[in-house]
C-alpha cells in the first residue's frame, strides 16, 4: 500500500502540473466549450492554471518525502474534493457542463477517498521497516546512530 500511495501521490503532481502549465500555455482553447468565453476568462483560466500547477508541486513535494506525510496528504486530497463539490454546486445551479467535465468531477470526488484511505499507509511502512523511526528518528545518520546506541 505505501508503493501504491507514493506512485499515486506522484502521479497526482505530475498530472496537476501538465494540466496547470497546459492551461496556463492555452488560456481559454484548454477549456472544452470555451475557446470563446472573453478575455476576462482567459486571464483567469491562465492565473488558475498557474495555481494548478503550484498544487501539483506541492503534490510532487509531498512525493519526495520519506515518508510520504499522511497530513499533507489529506490536506491535498480535501482540496481535490473540494474542487469536486464546487463542480457540483454548479451543475445544482446551473445544468450539466460540456462531457468532459463531468469526467473530471468523477476524478475529483472518486479519488479523494482513495488518497483518505492510503494516507497514512507509508508512515506505516517507515515505522516498520525502521524502529528508530519515532519522534523524528530514522532518516539518514542521525536514525542511523540511534538504531547502533539502541542494538
Amino acid at each position: 500500500m505505501a508503493r501504491t500511495l507514493r506512485v499515486l501521490v506522484q502521479l497526482m503532481g505530475w498530472s496537476c502540473v501538465a494540466i496547470g502549465l497546459f492551461h496556463l500555455a492555452l488560456g481559454n482553447a484548454a477549456i472544452p466549450g470555451a475557446a470563446h468565453a472573453g478575455v476576462t476568462i482567459d486571464s483567469w483560466g491562465r492565473f488558475m492554471g498557474a495555481a494548478f500547477a503550484g498544487y501539483g508541486l506541492a503534490w510532487l513535494w509531498a512525493a519526495r518525502q520519506r515518508p510520504v506525510p499522511a497530513a499533507a496528504v489529506r490536506l491535498l486530497a480535501g482540496v481535490f474534493l473540494l474542487g469536486g463539490l464546487g463542480r457540483l454546486l454548479s451543475l445544482a445551479l446551473n445544468g450539466w457542463p460540456q462531457w468532459f467535465q463531468i469526467v473530471l468531477a468523477s476524478l475529483e470526488l472518486g479519488l479523494p477517498p482513495i488518497y483518505f484511505w492510503l494516507a497514512d499507509a507509508d508512515e506505516r511502512a517507515f515505522g516498520r521497516a525502521d524502529p528508530g523511526a519515532g519522534a523524528g528518528q530514522g532518516a539518514g545518520a542521525a536514525g542511523a546512530a540511534v538504531r547502533t546506541v539502541r542494538s
